[in-house]
């Protein structure tokens, strides 16, 4: 089971992960998220294990809310998840969120880490670097703090490692035996020296951490 936290791009990584695995994965979030966006999933709602069974045998991942309120699917308690494994190939589950800001430190009740996670991922957008706290992080005095600056200063490659690597940042909650790996979104032309920097800067600080680049489509 892989749980998705940090700042904006969790839930294209999880849709992206869905698509690649398709059958037998169960996509879901412990949080809230815009119900409008599904990809190509199969949306059940609070499924019984048979109907869950039954959409997972099919060619497309499965999408699992426990209800829609308006425009957002509210997500599911964070046991829930664990009971889909005797069905599920995998499980991947978007465990925080961030009001599509690129990056973010945690608050008080956060992330929301589903039980038996065995992989959490930590996603930074690459166009949170080098720019002011303020204006690129959701909650931006806690972002501050973790890193040891004022909000107005900027998120350098190095507070931006020491962020993902804290663990009152990023990794708030992951305990010992549990894979973390770091995912940096929308990686361009226009940032890549600052992502290398930071990508130096994580292998220094934490070698065993896994590090996944992946690439700003926008950039052509």
């Amino acid at each position: 089971m892989v749980a998705l936290v940090g700042g904006g791009g969790k839930t294209s990584l999880m849709f992206a992960l869905g698509c690649h695995h398709g059958a037998g994965t169960v996509l879901t979030t412990t949080t809230r998220m815009d119900s409008r966006w599904t990809g190509d999933a199969t949306v059940l709602l609070r499924p019984t294990p048979d109907q869950l069974a039954e959409a997972l045998g099919k060619a497309d991942p499965v999408l699992v809310w426990d209800r829609i309120d308006g425009d957002k699917a509210v997500g599911v308690g964070p046991s829930v998840p664990a009971t889909w494994s005797p069905h599920a190939d995998r499980v991947i589950v978007e465990a925080d969120g961030s009001r599509g800001m690129p990056a973010k430190a945690p608050g008080p009740h956060e992330p929301v880490l589903p039980d038996g996670a065995t992989t959490v991922v930590a996603v930074m957008g690459a166009d949170s670097l080098d720019r002011v706290i303020e204006d690129r992080c959701h909650r931006p005095l806690r972002v501050a703090a973790v890193v040891g600056c004022s909000p107005y200063e900027r998120l350098n490659p190095e507070r931006a490692a020491s962020l993902l690597l804290h663990p009152d940042g990023s990794r708030r909650g992951v305990g010992e035996s549990q894979r973390f790996t770091v995912a940096i979104t929308k990686v361009g032309l226009t940032n890549r020296t600052l992502v290398d920097h930071l990508v130096s800067e994580l292998r220094d600080r934490s070698p065993t951490t896994g590090i996944v680049l992946i690439a700003d489509m926008d950039q052509g």
